[in-house]
């Protein structure tokens, strides 16, 4: 929209000194004319190519941030019974996997967590199926298989100890562990 916009204002530019080089009777009063329009537009399209420089470098920025962001971010929760992590967690499972991409000597260990709900047996196979859950996505985005060890602990390893539903979904977790 700014380039149009640019375009408009150089066609502009240039019918107007095209108009003021007819109303001029001398060859020199013209010269000077045209070396100013010239000017103006180049100087209008320096303005354009900064602006839209400084516009990638604040994308990039941008961008940046949020990979750091998502990197921090190294436990993702489960819901009640449920293998599948949710939707929300889907975009910094994706900087996780670029990242592990970009970096192959990388390894991590995916934790597989449950709460105490359910018979020791169930719980360390829940933990478990949420970890390759994690696992399939971050391949599927890009890491290699070699980069990622799965263990799960099942409900032996509570992020917090009580017996009420918060305490539970704390719980219910995989988390990112760099080896």
């Amino acid at each position: 929209m700014k380039i149009s916009h640019l375009a408009k204002m150089a066609i502009l530019i240039l019918s107007l000194s095209g108009l003021a080089a007819c109303s001029s009777t001398g060859e020199e009063a013209q010269a000077p004319e045209v070396v100013e329009t010239e000017s103006a537009a180049d100087a209008a399209a320096r303005r354009a190519a900064e602006q839209e420089e400084e516009a990638r470098a604040r994308a990039a920025a941008a961008e940046e941030r949020m990979m750091r962001n998502a990197l921090s971010t190294t436990v993702f929760y489960f819901d009640f019974d449920v293998a599948e992590f949710r939707q929300a967690d889907r975009d910094v499972l994706t900087y996780h996997a670029k990242d592990l991409a970009a970096n192959p000597r990388k390894r991590i260990r995916l934790e597989g967590h449950a709460d105490e709900r359910g018979t020791r047996e169930y719980n360390l196979a829940l933990g478990e199926r949420r970890a390759n859950g994690v696992l399939n996505f971050l391949i599927v985005n890009g890491a290699a298989r070699n980069q990622i060890e799965v263990v799960s602990y099942g409900e032996e390893r509570p992020a917090s100890r009580g017996q009420t539903e918060a305490a539970y979904q704390q719980n219910r977790r995989v988390e990112i562990v760099g080896i």
